[in-house]
């Protein structure tokens, strides 16, 4: 059975119809019981530290009591102000020390959790201005970061979402070729990539084919799936956009082994959709197209058309299995 999670702040969304007396915003366990209720969500990723308290078994407990499990954690670089010009890349020492053993509590609390995973998405690690940096300094200090906390707790993933900006003008990491070749930098087992696929068409890419590169050169972590029309990080809905695309990498990974979880990263919070219907058509949708990615595994016309790179052959094969013909 393929597992879904979700990301737990989209059920924050139209706060005012789940919660009409509330003051304030809802809780992470408030959210996270709203998406227990979408059929087929099996798993949450929370956030760290913003999702987790000082005692992390009794918030996979709590998240367990609900019928649900934790897949990982993902780090987030915002108890500290001075981690806006960086974490692990930021000028003071002092301030990058924090932010390594901020994740490497993280990733401890993932142990704790039973879910050792560990998601790190460094988007205010870059710079904004032509000689704001030395760009050797922070391309060592990052590596250094990265392969400090990896090697604090070996037995727990880490994994690398990159993403073209935003924060910054420009991301340390911000494909998948300079983050494969971080991840080479770093030389340690426990590391590998998560796609995210908004973030992958915001980088100019075909999602199929860095997921190629990432099981030639790394491993694949994590698969976040949602849709956008490239020009920033939209968070629609899973096939809204780019539906052959999300098709072509599904099939892929599929060729390619992953068995991890596949992760929704949208946003119905960005124009009050309802989160449980909007989870739930992501889930439908990625199941009809998980489907269709077993046909298309199965086509031999399709594998001879890819062969010959007879691209109108393979467009006819494929909109003849999306029709259902």
């Amino acid at each position: 059975m393929t597992r879904f999670a979700t990301r737990l702040n989209s059920f924050a969304a139209k706060a005012e119809a789940e919660w009409p007396d509330l003051k304030g915003k809802p809780t992470a366990m408030m959210t996270a019981r709203r998406a227990s209720r979408v059929k087929g969500l099996t798993h949450v990723d929370l956030n760290y530290p913003d999702h987790v308290t000082e005692d992390p078994k009794a918030v996979r407990d709590e998240i367990n009591d609900m019928g649900l499990q934790i897949n990982g954690l993902a780090m987030r670089y915002y108890t500290n102000p001075g981690f806006k010009l960086g974490a692990f890349t930021h000028p003071d020492p002092a301030i990058r020390r924090e932010a390594i053993d901020l994740t490497k509590r993280g990733i401890d609390a993932a142990l704790e959790m039973e879910a050792p995973l560990m998601t790190l998405w460094l988007g205010q690690d870059g710079f904004d201005y032509s000689f704001q940096g030395d760009y050797a300094k922070m391309w060592a200090d990052e590596i250094d970061g990265i392969r400090e906390v990896a090697a604090h707790a070996p037995e727990c993933m880490v994994s690398i979402e990159y993403k073209p900006n935003e924060p910054r003008a420009f991301a340390l990491l911000p494909d998948v070729a300079t983050t494969l070749l971080a991840i080479d930098d770093v030389g340690l087992d426990n590391m590998g990539v998560t796609l995210d696929f908004a973030h992958v068409l915001y980088a100019d890419e075909m999602p199929a084919f860095a997921a190629a590169l990432i099981a030639r050169r790394s491993r694949l972590l994590g698969v976040h799936l949602n849709d956008g029309y490239g020009k920033r990080d939209d968070g629609l809905m899973v096939g809204s956009v780019h539906p052959l695309a999300t098709l072509e990498l599904l099939a892929q990974i599929k060729r390619d082994g992953y068995d991890g979880v596949i992760y929704f990263d949208t946003f119905p919070d960005a124009s009050g959709i309802d989160p449980v219907e909007e989870c739930a058509a992501n889930i439908e949708m990625t199941e009809r197209l998980m489907a269709l990615a077993d046909k298309v595994e199965a086509s031999n016309e399709l594998r001879s058309a890819i062969e010959t790179q007879n691209s109108p052959l393979s467009q006819r094969v494929v909109q003849k299995l999306l029709a259902g013909d």
